[in-house]
C-alpha cells in the first residue's frame, strides 16, 4: 500500500459555509492533479482542529470516483455539478 501525505493549507473565512464553499471550488480544481482526492477535503475552525466538517458528500460511485455535490445534498449522488 502506498503511503499518504496530507498537505494542510491554512485559509481565511468569515464562517463555516464560506470555509466549505471556498474548499469546494479548490476541490473541484484539483480534480485535474492525479494525485489529489477531493472527496476527502474536510474543514476545521484552526483553534479546534479536530472538529473536522466534510465538503463532498464522498461516497464512492461506480467507476471508483466520488460523488462531487457537497456533503449532505439531497437526492441522487452526481460526478456533475447541478446547473
Amino acid at each position: 500500500m502506498t503511503q499518504r501525505y496530507v498537505i494542510h493549507l491554512p485559509v481565511v473565512a468569515a464562517n463555516l459555509p464560506a470555509a466549505q464553499r471556498l474548499a469546494r471550488v479548490a476541490g473541484r480544481w484539483l480534480l485535474v492533479l492525479p494525485q489529489t482526492d477531493p472527496g476527502e477535503i474536510t474543514v476545521s475552525e484552526e483553534d479546534h482542529q479536530n472538529v473536522r466538517h466534510r465538503v463532498f458528500c464522498d461516497l464512492l460511485m461506480p467507476g471508483g470516483r466520488r460523488c462531487l455535490l457537497r456533503a449532505d445534498h439531497d437526492g441522487p449522488c452526481s460526478r456533475r455539478l447541478p446547473r
